[in-house]
């Protein structure tokens, strides 16, 4: 499903890629060399390509399929500091100081990207406005994302006001309000004002026409500082890892401490004009951001691989058909995203044993001011400056107090993932699997996993995710394989739709 950035972008004539270099390099070279090798040409990519380059750095990006087909064409493009029940917990859980941290890494992210799209006259819808995150009225905060102990109605006010006071007492501007435009009344919402939105494809289209980026260029393995693509060997002194979620499991273990969620997104048009941004925080909440006129409007969260029933976007459909009846539904798409388990982005070294490579991963849903946060703490190290933010995303901290409890439920899905198919035995028949969908299914003594479309044919595929073999898991909502484990997904004929994993699976 092709989201309204990307319609935008090719509605108007002009393509989201790189003009300055080839788009894919023709391999004649066995060997070449770069200064700096960024793999992934999403928003973190290019923005940490660009500035390692105005540094004077020579820089090459390798990206599997086109510029910004991944996350950043999905995202709804909020640039925030207000993430979710975000900072009454860091302070709880990390200290005021290491919060203090994190809220202006990423309240200095929305400066930065004003600073430069108005230094370099970029056109791409850059927008101040407030941010809120509230709770409808009647409805509880969901008790997945809250502190122990505040999960009831009558606390919604109060958990509301915590976190209004946290984000403020770290010099963020917030405030608690009951007043919102939304066509519904809330219980309250905590408001950040002068937060931004834009449209991210086209302020990607301004970066990507200054780099040196190869296209449909898979790298399949990173070996010291040889980065090996399916028919070339590059050298690199540093390299950046910035695909979205890192395939290379040892050294970083990078598995093991974070996994992925999907979201949902409706763009309507014809609907009353919504100036702020905005995030429910109940077990139903909705999302909703205006960009030009169309109406964003997002929600069905769930873990990747856990989506047996479906119905994500009926949901949406219905919210959609009761609070903004004018509306028409335009364009559909869904996003995924990393949900690292102390609640931080991954930005720094891959590990201790590998000094020449860097990460960046684990952005949650706050891939814009991540992305910036990214770029900025990169480009410094690879420029041998220090940077403030640097200690507070480092991945190899030790945050278990914040997120400990999420690593053994993580570790408990895995281990569940891994020994499925061992001990299930599958419910469907291939004989009895109705059109359209699909189900895990064993024939002459393996299992697989088959989809019967809609004109009886049936598309079956091996059911063990090339990752790390975990078996994967039918989502219906999008006709896939999800794997619950780490989330790489497949189509119904075994094409990789989204990492760790780097091939396709048979």
């Amino acid at each position: 499903m092709t989201s309204l950035w990307r319609k935008q972008a090719e509605n108007s004539g002009k393509k989201v890629e790189n003009e300055a270099s080839p788009a894919k390099q023709s391999g004649e070279d066995k060997e070449i060399h770069r200064e700096v090798i960024v793999v992934g040409a999403g928003l973190a990519g290019l923005l940490t390509a660009y500035y390692l380059q105005q540094e004077g750095k020579q820089v090459l990006v390798l990206e599997a399929d086109r510029v910004a087909s991944g996350q950043t064409e999905k995202t709804t493009a909020k640039i925030t500091s207000q993430h979710g029940l975000k900072y009454a917990r860091l302070i709880e859980t990390l200290g005021k100081e290491r919060a203090g941290l994190y809220a202006r890494a990423n309240q200095s992210a929305i400066d930065k990207y004003e600073r430069l799209i108005r230094e370099k006259r970029i056109d791409c819808e850059f927008t101040r406005a407030p941010a809120y995150l509230y709770v409808k009225k009647n409805e509880a905060v969901s008790p997945k994302i809250v502190l122990p102990g505040q999960s009831n109605l009558i606390e919604t006010e109060a958990i509301l006001k915590k976190e209004a006071e946290a984000a403020k007492e770290l010099g963020l501007p917030a405030c608690f309000t009951t007043k919102t435009e939304l066509p519904f009344l809330v219980e309250g919402a905590v408001c950040f004002e002068e937060q931004a939105r834009f449209s991210p494809l086209k302020f990607v289209q301004f970066l990507a026409k200054q780099l040196e980026i190869w296209e449909s260029t898979r790298v399949i393995s990173i070996v010291g500082n040889r980065v090996m693509t399916e028919n070339q060997v590059i050298q690199a002194d540093k390299i950046v890892m910035a695909a979205h979620y890192p395939f290379r499991n040892l050294p970083g273990f990078y598995f093991m401490r974070q996994h992925q969620e999907r979201s949902y997104v409706l763009a309507l048009s014809g609907c009353k004009r919504i100036e702020g941004m905005y995030l429910g925080l109940s077990e139903n909440g909705l999302s909703l951001r205006q960009t030009g006129k169309y109406l964003l409007l997002g929600g069905g969260a769930h873990r990747t691989g856990e989506n047996q029933k479906g119905g994500q976007y009926t949901f949406l459909e219905q919210a959609a058909a009761s609070y903004f009846p004018e509306g028409k539904i335009e364009a559909r798409w869904s996003a995924h995203d990393c949900m690292p388990h102390d609640g931080i982005p991954f930005i720094g070294k891959y590990s201790v044993f590998t000094p020449q490579l860097y990460v960046v991963t684990g952005f949650q849903k706050w891939g814009m001011t991540s992305s910036m946060v990214a770029a900025e703490i990169i480009c410094d190290a690879l420029c041998e400056k220090e940077n403030p933010y640097a200690g507070i995303f480092s991945p190899q901290r030790c945050h278990f107090r914040a997120g400990g409890k999420e690593f053994f439920q993580d570790a408990g899905i895995s281990i569940k993932g891994l020994v499925k198919g061992v001990l299930h035995r599958p419910k469907e028949a291939v004989d009895t699997l109705p059109m359209g969908h699909g189900g895990i299914i064993t024939m002459e003594g393996k299992r697989y996993g088959c989809y019967r479309d809609e004109k009886g044919e049936l598309h079956c595929i091996s059911v063990r995710c090339p990752h790390m073999g975990c078996e994967l898991e039918w989502n219906p909502e999008e006709k896939s394989w999800d794997c619950p484990c780490h989330g790489s997904r497949f189509n119904v004929d075994g094409q990789l739709l989204d990492n760790p994993a780097i091939k396709n699976r048979d």
